[in-house]
Formats: structure tokens, C-alpha cells, sequence
């Protein structure tokens, strides 16, 4: 696992400049795991290092969020043979115009999978989506926690989070690693922990 980060960055995964995330915030680092998908290897390495985590919580399914999460969740369920769901961006008025793709029963306990937090808006709307359906949350599994309220977010409405890094732990391995310099090393932890 401690190699994960350093192979993040060699797969472009992990950019240094400044961008503007999807929480409006503006940041020196973008973690940017759509790439996955590009990377078999390393898609796997992540799957499994997330299914050991996830083999420790108890549930039914996996509930991968679309785009991101959802190659990462469907390679935990191969790695685990458990059963995967996913909830729709939009319920299409064709088909069976159906809110939540896969085999699911009411009362069933779903683990929420994606690739990373910010906030906890996102994982709050796809968890809705899933409750409205019958289906019980406890849990969501991500691969980085950016450190940016999501953990406190998830809490305060009694669901837990569970990172396999936190964005501070990420960066500190790739600088003492040789990685990146000092400097970016700085500036990060700096933008994460402005008051330090």
C-alpha cells in the first residue's frame, strides 16, 4: 500500500497547479482518478487495498457513485465476489426508468464506494438516493480524504468514513520519498493546515 501513492503519481493520478474542485474550492492539488480505468495494474493494486478495509465492515452491496467510484467499486466486487449497485446520475424517461441500477432488497445494507472526499455533499446525495430506495448505509469507502470536512459531514449525520489515505498522509509520503519538493510539499500542507 505505501507504494500506492508514488504509482498515483507516475499514472498522472495526482497533479500539482491550481484547480478549481467540484466544492467551488480552489487547490493546489487535484487527485484525479478517472485515469484508473487506463491502468489495469493499478486499478487492481487499489481494489484490493480498498477490499482488505472494506472486508472488515458489514454489508450486503456495494454502491459505487458514477463516474469515478464506479470502476473502483466494480473491481473491489470482483476482488471480493460481492454483489455491486449504482445509483443514477438522472432516472432516464426510457426503459425502466430506474433509480438505482442492480439487483437489490429493501432493508439490505449498502457500502458506498468512491474515490475521494471533499466534502460530504455528494456522498450525502447518492446515500439519500439509496435510503429512498430502502436500503440502509452505515458505511463509504474512499480511496483519498482530502481533509476538507467530509469526514465531519458523514458524522454528523451518522455515517462513517472510512479512507484507505488521507491527502496530508499522501503528500508526506511522496516528499519523504524524494518525490516532490519541498516546496510543493509545503505548499500543500500549508493549503490543508493554513492555521499550523
Amino acid at each position: 500500500m505505501s507504494l500506492l501513492p508514488k504509482r498515483l503519481l507516475d499514472a498522472a493520478c495526482i497533479k500539482f497547479g491550481t484547480f478549481t474542485l467540484k466544492s467551488g474550492l480552489i487547490s493546489p492539488i487535484y487527485v484525479d482518478l478517472r485515469l484508473l480505468v487506463s491502468e489495469p495494474a493499478l486499478l487492481r493494486d487499489v481494489a484490493r487495498a480498498m477490499a482488505e478495509v472494506a472486508s472488515g465492515l458489514a454489508f450486503d452491496r456495494i454502491a459505487a457513485i458514477p463516474y469515478a467510484g464506479l470502476p473502483i467499486g466494480v473491481a473491489i466486487a470482483l476482488e471480493m465476489d460481492r454483489p455491486l449497485i449504482y445509483p443514477r446520475g438522472e432516472v432516464k424517461a426510457h426503459g425502466t426508468r430506474k433509480a438505482i441500477e442492480g439487483v437489490y432488497q429493501e432493508g439490505e445494507v449498502a457500502l458506498v464506494v468512491d474515490d475521494v472526499i471533499t466534502r460530504g455533499g455528494s456522498k450525502l446525495e447518492t446515500i439519500a438516493r439509496l435510503e429512498a430506495a430502502g436500503l440502509e448505509v452505515r458505511d463509504v469507502l474512499v480511496l483519498v480524504d482530502r481533509e476538507q470536512g467530509g469526514l465531519d459531514d458523514l458524522a454528523s449525520r451518522g455515517y462513517r468514513l472510512h479512507a484507505l489515505f488521507r491527502l496530508a498522509e499522501m503528500v508526506e509520503t511522496l516528499h519523504f520519498a524524494g518525490h516532490i519538493t519541498g516546496t510543493r510539499h509545503a505548499e500543500v500542507m500549508h493549503y490543508l493546515r493554513p492555521d499550523a
